[in-house]
């Protein structure tokens, strides 16, 4: 509703006459000025809730945090390490007091070292730029490679991850370079190119030790090696030297496999002869003892019966021999001349018949 403010004023005027009159007295009406500045300087209580939510919010934003599954919490008290808030719901006291840094435990960071990804490939290209460490690495054949490779790593002490080391990204950097440089000064440049697995281990674990005994709270999963490889200007002539020891070791393979196919051999044959000379040799050996025992048995069965022994040497050999014989004469030992017997111009037939007796009657 509308005030009619002059009406009321000639009300105020009206009574404040009959007051001055003498007339009874009556309570004055608190006037508008007075319920304006009343009405002014009056709080109202919802001004105070407001504030109240807002600083609930705010306290209970800062004490109630919540820490995903694959990280931790780290609670400074007074900027100082307190404790290790685990994944789930949790309680610190406000900001002021306690804070909170989440560190992923369970992510695994890498670091590239020599080459840049190229973005939506699975390709890299070695580094060029001044400001990327540069892959040239000095081989221990004193030779020169070209040496990428990849470190991944996770967080396994938040606590020395966050307080032990100024930058542990940076020392990480460092290390890994100063281990690789170590490993590859180490090889030839032939081993550097065809070993990268073994590289990769053996750098693995010395970098390991290296960032345990700086405390940088974080634990090595992998090293990667990358294509490794001579710088481009003389790669053309390390190549055909490549070729050239490829066709030497082609050349020994195969001089070595023609000896192994001829030396055995022979070394075969000659166990043989060897075999076949030592057979011979025992064979005459037990020939000579055999005519030796026998040719004693014989002398031992002459001296027993000489004539008789003798005899029988003599039929025996004779029994051996005319059969070997052609045509025989056999003529009496008085016998002088042989000519009326023989026919000397004629053949077989003229002659005498064989194994024919003469004697002094004929």
């Amino acid at each position: 509703m509308n005030w009619d403010w002059e009406k009321l004023r000639e009300n105020q005027q009206k009574f404040e006459h009959k007051r001055e009159g003498g007339g009874p007295s009556m309570p004055r009406p608190p006037q508008m000025d007075e319920l304006l500045s009343r009405f002014k300087s009056f709080k109202f209580p919802g001004v105070f809730l407001v504030v109240i939510v807002i600083a609930a919010l705010f306290f209970g934003s800062s004490t109630f945090f919540t820490i995903e599954t694959d990280e931790v919490g780290v609670i400074q008290r007074f900027g100082k390490y307190d404790r290790i808030a685990q994944p789930g719901l949790n309680f610190k006291f406000p900001s002021g007091i306690e804070k909170v840094t989440k560190v992923k435990v369970k992510r695994v960071y890498k670091e590239e070292f020599g080459f840049q990804a190229v973005k939506g490939s699975g390709n890299y290209r070695l580094a060029s730029s001044s400001s990327q460490e540069t892959p040239l690495m000095l081989t221990g054949d004193l030779n020169v490679a070209v040496v990428p490779w990849i470190v991944q790593y996770r967080i396994s002490n938040p606590r020395d991850y966050l307080f032990k080391v100024k930058d542990v990204r940076a020392i990480l950097r460092d290390m890994s370079e100063a281990t690789m440089r170590t490993v590859v000064g180490d090889r030839s440049i032939n081993e550097v190119i065809s070993k990268r697995e073994e590289i990769a281990l053996a750098a693995k674990e010395i970098l390991q030790k290296e960032m345990d005994q700086a405390q940088s709270g974080i634990n090595i999963v992998t090293i990667e090696m990358k294509k490794t490889n001579v710088p481009e200007p003389v790669q053309a002539s390390f190549n055909e030297v490549n070729q050239a020891i490829q066709e030497k070791e082609q050349t020994i393979y195969k001089a070595r496999e023609e000896y192994n196919k001829a030396v055995p051999l022979a070394r075969g044959e000659a166990k043989r002869v060897i075999k076949d000379a030592e057979g011979y040799a025992i064979d005459r050996i037990n020939r000579a003892q055999g005519d030796a025992t026998k040719f004693s048995a014989i002398y031992q069965a002459y001296a027993k019966a000489k004539d008789v022994t003798k005899k029988r040497l003599y039929l025996e050999s004779m029994l051996e021999i005319f059969p070997n014989l052609g045509t025989k004469y056999i003529i009496d030992s008085e016998q002088k001349n042989m000519l009326p017997f023989l026919n000397m111009g004629g053949g077989q037939s003229a002659a005498v018949p064989q194994n024919r007796f003469l004697n002094k009657s004929e």
